[in-house]
């Protein structure tokens, strides 16, 4: 095709992205949605087309194409419906092809029914307990409602389903597409005697399993050491070592380097998440990973420890396991890396490929030449 005419294709391309209200688009103090956002929109075929819109307070902003919406939530006023509707506003100077909403099943119920773009639903936590997606009924309506409606695993496809009748469980509107990171080369001779949790220092996640556990292997194994990176304002879990450091919350790609050197990794949540990047990022860079089997949790990997009954005294001989055979580790490293999947290069395709269907559609009603 001649390159004004995929110039003109694009012309009539328009993909809007909208974060939850409270989501920070920012390397400051990024969650896992933005994250997502971002590393799949500097990867896409169709970023230049693409706008994501948020609420962000620091001023430090992902590299891509962002709008803040100016948002201040009033007295007996739906926050909800205020920032969609302030979206909705910018939406009618240039609407767009695909709106694709993300984490908020509630905000389609704000959406007026002379919208003519195509609803992309994606699903970051478990549908069951959002707002907007609890019923039966609701979720029928937002299946009516949207193109596409995106999970994150298996499991939360799964939550959604609960209740419906059958004939919803084979629907293309239906899909499963995994978080991602990218995939480098990783010397394992490198890898230090390091045990790490990444996430927040709460009950939840299971920290003050981990964190009584590996008070007692720092105490056994004297030549290993742990790192805790996260934070908790609402709960305060103390464990104090001179092998355990505490490093707070630190910028993802930071993270990233320092799964790059860790020997272990643990995810033992209490919860049933989801998804969880830890499992997955650790993956990606060589470590040996525990996780408990909540959730989405066992997704995320392809090789590693998933522990069936959670307690301080599994997570303690899992990581013993590990420690003292290092043949065993050695081989889980070598595997996680050879058998990880879940790369920004087969997550990008995938979503590019629902978009490329979607706007075929609208490319069939134009006469270009």
């Amino acid at each position: 095709m001649p390159t004004h005419a995929k110039f003109i294709i694009f012309s009539f391309m328009k993909i809007s992205i909208l974060l939850p209200y409270k989501e920070n688009f920012s390397p400051t103090y990024a969650g896992a949605v933005s994250l997502f956002v971002k590393d799949t929109t500097l990867r896409s075929k169709y970023k230049k087309v693409i706008t994501v819109f948020g609420h962000t307070e620091y001023k430090k902003i992902f590299n891509v194409n962002y709008v803040n919406i100016p948002f201040g939530k009033k007295i007996l006023q739906s926050g909800s419906k205020s920032y969609v509707s302030k979206f909705l506003n910018i939406e009618e100077q240039n609407p767009s092809n695909i709106i694709e909403i993300h984490n908020r099943p509630n905000y389609l119920e704000y959406l007026p029914k002379t919208l003519k773009a195509k609803i992309v639903l994606y699903f970051h936590n478990d549908p069951l307990t959002m707002i907007g997606s609890k019923s039966k009924n609701q979720r029928i309506n937002l299946f009516k409602k949207s193109y596409k409606i995106i999970f994150n695993s298996e499991w939360s496809k799964k939550r959604f389903l609960n209740g419906l009748n059958k004939v919803y469980y084979k629907s293309e509107k239906l899909i499963v597409i995994y978080q991602s990171t990218n995939k480098v080369k990783i010397n394992l001779n490198k890898k230090k005697n390091w045990i790490i949790f990444v996430g927040k220092l709460n009950r939840a996640k299971g920290y003050d399993l981990f964190g009584k556990a590996v008070l007692k292997i720092l105490n056994k194994f004297p030549n290993w050491k742990a790192i805790a990176i996260g934070d908790e304002p609402r709960e305060k879990l103390i464990f104090a070592h001179k092998n355990l450091k505490k490093l707070g919350f630190l910028k993802h790609e930071k993270v990233l380097d320092i799964f790059t050197k860790t020997s272990i990794a643990v995810a033992c949540s209490r919860w049933n998440e989801p998804l969880g990047r830890t499992g997955l990022e650790a993956s990606s860079r060589g470590c040996a990973v525990i996780i408990s089997n909540r959730g989405g949790l066992p997704e995320t990997i392809t090789n590693g420890i998933i522990i069936k009954r959670l307690n301080e005294l599994n997570v303690y001989n899992s990581i013993k396991e590990l420690i003292e055979n290092s043949k065993y580790r050695r081989i889980l490293q070598k595997l996680s890396i050879k058998n990880f999947m879940h790369t920004h290069k087969n997550i990008v395709n995938k979503i590019d490929l629902y978009r490329n269907i979607a706007f075929d559609s609208n490319l069939l009603k134009i006469n270009f030449y």
